[in-house]
């Protein structure tokens, strides 16, 4: 019973250290449109930043390469 009484104690100690988990900074929203570009590592090759008709391109051909329809050996052209 004494074990029981102490493990019950222990857990409503533990109970009372818990961390907030409210967030301490707001995230901020970007202002500038997603096709201007961002680090220069981290874009695609063949992608120009700035423009926005290379941008939508690039975001096509990434879906693309996405598409199980199209990677299938069934949409492959017969030779």
């Amino acid at each position: 019973m004494l074990i029981v009484a102490a493990a019950a104690a222990l857990s409503a100690l533990a109970a009372c250290g818990e961390r907030s988990q409210e967030l301490g900074a707001k995230r901020v929203k970007a202002d500038t449109p997603a096709h201007t570009g961002g680090q220069a590592a981290y874009n695609a090759p063949g992608w120009n930043a700035g423009e926005r008709a290379s941008w939508e391109q690039q975001l096509r051909t990434r879906a693309q390469g996405q598409n199980e329809y199209s990677r299938s050996p069934a949409a492959a052209p017969q030779q």
